[in-house]
């Protein structure tokens, strides 16, 4: 069982063990005078459903945020990446930097491609900005990564979620 406040998983290896373990938990339940909540409570074959547990969506082999939990993450990136935004290049990515190692620190355990795809969101955003000072249009792209690539990000402060979750990866095999 893996449990959090008033939220839990029970992990079970057979349909049959699940549904005794959810009679169980609906006795105890009653007996405490407590319900569950109909919608959420369940029994899923996590190898072909999956299921959403703290912000997380636990699939048949990766754990990735779940997309509310990315939606959400992904508005805050783009109320502080505003095209028109006139603060300086390394204040943007020292401020963005706190945002993201608060939200790696939580989802760390999701996977690798994750953390890869929004690094280069992110530095899109970033490079739509640096494109927009120069007066052009449009979204960053072609000689715009070799203006501005991954490199000058990094001068400029920008936390970087993959290079984070190599490290963590890295540290968690010793």
């Amino acid at each position: 069982m893996v449990r959090y406040a008033d939220d839990f998983v029970i992990l079970c290896k057979t349909p049959e063990e699940a549904d005794r373990a959810l009679e169980l938990v609906r006795q105890w339940v009653a007996d405490n005078e407590l319900t569950l909540h109909p919608t959420k409570t369940r029994i899923v074959d996590a190898r072909t459903e999956g299921f959403d547990f703290l912000g997380y969506h636990f699939g048949s082999k990766f754990r990735l945020p779940r997309r509310k939990s990315l939606k959400k993450f992904k508005d805050a990136v783009r109320e502080k990446t505003k095209r028109t935004n006139g603060q300086s290049m390394p204040f943007l990515c020292v401020r963005l930097s706190l945002q993201l190692r608060g939200w790696f620190t939580y989802f760390r355990h999701c996977h690798w491609s994750v953390f890869h795809d929004l690094d280069g969101w992110i530095r899109a955003r970033l490079r739509s900005i640096l494109r927009k000072r120069r007066k052009r249009h449009g979204r960053a792209r072609g000689w715009d990564h070799r203006r501005w690539p991954n490199s000058f990000f990094d001068e400029q402060g920008l936390y970087s979620l993959q290079a984070t979750h190599v490290r963590f990866a890295q540290s968690s095999r010793r």
